[in-house]
């Protein structure tokens, strides 16, 4: 996990960077399977009131490693986080499949977590800052529902989330056109919580007085609000079946093809 994921805690806060750099802390099986062990480790630590979420380096997080759209593109649909052959629609984390888990997992948190973004956060990278409670951006920070360049659809636990916190039409505009918006943007969305000159400084000053409130008052806010939203089994299935269709036809592949060979794609009817 170290390779991927780094916790360190102090004074009851969190501190959890992504730590792929070189890559943009792209999400590749490893990272994956980091994030989903840092949320089962952090869901029994003892002592820790908040945490904070970031990415080292030049990003928050770019999204699906290219590795992924690469064997796509070679064998038709490969590249499922989790394994070549998983069935999505098999629940193996309570309502979530293991994808869904590694953004999942931070909304089942039982204390609040801040996600701090800087440079970009696409497609699974945007999906995993919206498992946290609040979202402190850079000035300068990107982000992108980006799913549909590849013919997919988010399926990592977003779209229930997206529901509760964007205007319907804008939450189609984004999910329909994957087109990328600012931090500016985010904020008249409903998708920043604030914008900062140096958002983990911020989260982590913000984590650091919540760590000074009663922790069980924090903690039975933090079921509460969560219980405001309606179930989310459902839409976390459906976003499982919704791309388990996709996956591997025709246009999908095509879509990979397309941008990996930097063309315009040859959708058919």
């Amino acid at each position: 996990m170290d390779d991927r994921v780094s916790i360190s805690i102090s004074e009851g806060v969190a501190d959890v960077r992504l730590v792929r750099a070189d890559k943009m802390n792209a999400l590749d099986q490893p990272m994956f399977e980091a994030l989903v062990a840092a949320t089962d480790r952090l869901s029994k630590e003892k002592g820790v009131r908040a945490v904070v979420l970031s990415g080292e380096g030049r990003a928050f997080c770019a999204g699906l490693d290219m590795g992924r759209f690469a064997a796509m593109k070679e064998k038709g649909g490969n590249g499922i986080p989790g394994g070549e052959n998983r069935d999505l629609t098999v629940r193996t984390y309570g309502k979530a499949n293991f994808a869904q888990q590694a953004v999942w997992g931070w909304r089942q948190l039982p204390m609040p977590v801040i996600a701090a973004v800087h440079g970009v956060a696409f497609g699974g990278g945007f999906q995993l800052s919206l498992g946290a409670d609040m979202r402190f951006l850079s000035s300068d920070a990107r982000m992108s529902i980006m799913e549909i360049k590849w013919g997919l659809v988010p399926d990592m636990a977003g779209t229930p989330i997206l529901a509760s916190l964007v205007r319907d039409d804008i939450l189609r505009d984004l999910t329909y056109t994957g087109r990328i918006f600012s931090a500016q943007e985010a904020l008249a969305y409903g998708l920043a919580t604030r914008i900062c000159d140096d958002p983990r400084a911020a989260a982590l000053d913000v984590a650091r007085e919540i760590a000074g409130k009663s922790p069980d008052a924090i903690r039975a806010a933090k079921r509460m609000l969560n219980n405001l939203s309606v179930d989310p089994g459902p839409a976390l299935l459906a976003e499982s079946v919704e791309q388990q269709k996709l996956i591997g036809t025709p246009n999908q592949t095509e879509a990979v093809r397309a941008n990996l060979e930097k063309r315009a794609p040859n959708f058919a009817d």
